[in-house]
């Protein structure tokens, strides 16, 4: 892993020479993203060493470097899920490879179900906690030191500071935001009724297919994470019958350009 990791961020360090402080991952329907960007360099995953390449409609699948104001930011358009058939370790890759070209802070995106009666079908939801419900973990196997150590304090997966500074901005910015905890759940099927259930007696608020791995690894090499997710859907009995992945799609694109917003104003500001 760790020459697999150095060789692709010596790839991308001779391509671009370019030190982002901020990573940004885009979920389902949040790629227009870089277009708040001042864009320097686009690789295309396929031509990057090591990197797998996504296979979902609505990833599209490159390393953005460009930036917002002055702060320097590489943003990933598409992600990789364990439902891909990817092992944890190359749907993680990715972050590995992040952190060793200079980003610090990490900011993740997602859509996602939601279980709480206090959300809606668009409501944005700041992430204060995840429930790892995934079969197989990041870091199982050998702990390579360099990386980070065998075992992760988790109190913190999702950075207070930020969530402070981000419910501040919102404020400001006239955005309504909620507050939640995620449940990553394997996928790609979506939710029973009855596993929606199960999701909100064990403590969550929204869930989904992603997030929770990256947001791990991230942890294990010490990068300050920030997580945000879109409620598409409802886990409620009005909502289930209907769910579509063209749908999740069609909602986060609406709830986009707020989305947007908020993570912009972040970079700038924190």
């Amino acid at each position: 892993m760790w020459e697999a990791v150095q060789e692709t961020v010596n790839y991308i360090k001779q391509k671009t020479n370019f030190t982002p402080e901020y990573g940004v991952i885009l979920g389902s329907g949040l790629g227009s993203f870089t277009d708040d960007l001042k864009i320097e360099f686009i690789l295309p995953y396929n031509e990057i060493p090591n990197f797998p390449v996504s296979t979902v409609e609505g990833h599209k699948g490159a390393l953005v470097f460009g930036a917002i104001g002055n702060k320097k930011v590489v943003a990933m358009q598409g992600r990789f899920h364990f439902y891909e058939g990817y092992s944890m370790k190359e749907v993680t890759f990715p972050v590995r490879v992040l952190k060793f070209i200079g980003v610090e802070k990490l900011i993740v995106s997602n859509a996602s179900g939601g279980v709480n009666p206090n959300y809606e079908v668009g409501s944005i939801v700041i992430l204060t906690d995840h429930i790892n419900m995934m079969p197989e973990h990041p870091l199982r196997g050998k702990n390579d030191e360099r990386f980070g150590p065998r075992f992760v304090n988790m109190s913190e997966p999702f950075s207070k500071s930020m969530i402070a500074k981000a419910k501040e901005l919102a404020l400001i910015h006239d955005i309504k935001v909620q507050e939640g905890i995620y449940m990553g759940l394997q996928g790609p099927t979506f939710e029973t009724l009855s596993e929606y259930r199960m999701v909100k007696k064990l403590g969550a608020d929204c869930v989904g297919m992603s997030t929770v791995p990256e947001v791990i690894v991230a942890r294990h090499m010490n990068l300050e994470t920030f997580g945000i997710s879109v409620i598409t859907d409802m886990g409620n009995e009005e909502s289930i019958e209907t769910i579509t992945h063209a749908e999740v799609l069609e909602a986060a694109k609406k709830a986009e350009p707020i989305v947007r917003k908020l993570i912009s104003e972040l970079i700038l500001n924190y």
